[in-house]
């Protein structure tokens, strides 16, 4: 069964403590017939600003945000569309 948004987002709460936005949205609905939602784990998008990405390359940032739900996957969690950018960087807008 795939975790609710609130528990998406106590997760990503407890890995990135500094920060400053942390978005979900449940994009499960869109997957409807897929190989990986037929379980019933879930596709999400996740936004994250935090101090820990600054200077990190996207791959070492993508790490960091799938160490924190990787007991989930993917049982839980199929698939994470992740943008991940230091408070430098702005927006994050996809």
């Amino acid at each position: 069964m795939r975790p609710s948004l609130d528990e998406l987002r106590a997760r990503f709460a407890q890995a990135f403590p500094d920060a400053s936005e942390i978005s979900l949205q449940d994009d499960s609905a869109l997957h409807a017939g897929h190989a990986g939602s037929s379980g019933g784990a879930g596709h999400y998008t996740v936004r994250i600003v935090s101090a820990c990405f600054d200077g990190a390359s996207a791959v070492v940032r993508h790490r960091l945000v799938y160490d924190a739900v990787r007991d989930w996957m993917p049982h839980r969690v199929h698939a994470l569309v992740i943008v991940a950018r230091a408070p430098r960087e702005g927006a994050t807008s996809a």
